[in-house]
This record gives C-alpha cells, structure tokens and sequence, in this order.
C-alpha cells in the first residue's frame, strides 16, 4: 500500500466497477433489489471471472 490520497491504489477497482456498470448495470432495468443482487454476481461469478480474465490474459 501507498501514503494516504495515492489514487493508483483504487484504479482496478474503479475500473472494474466502470466495466460492471457499462456492460451491465446501465442496460438493465431491475423491478426488485434482489434481482439487481442475483444478476450482478452470475455477472462477476460466470463472466467477469472466467471469460473477461481468460481473453485479458490471452491478449
């Protein structure tokens, strides 16, 4: 870890949380929070996780 106000410490996150909200988040219209929930962890868990890494790390 960095001093304290280093923002490269955040980046990946701030990063994943850009990816998640463009392909995801922002074409969906939840009616419940649950569903919200069950939908963006089949997201990290079935696609993020395995498919997005696995091309990122082919590259």
């Amino acid at each position: 870890m960095s001093a304290k106000g280093n923002c490269f410490d955040n980046a990946p996150i701030e990063s994943f949380w850009g990816i998640l909200k463009n392909e995801l988040v922002y074409y969906q219209d939840y009616k419940t929070r649950f569903a919200a929930i069950t939908n963006i962890i089949r997201y990290i868990e079935l696609y993020y996780n395995q498919t997005r890494m696995l091309m990122k790390m082919t590259l």
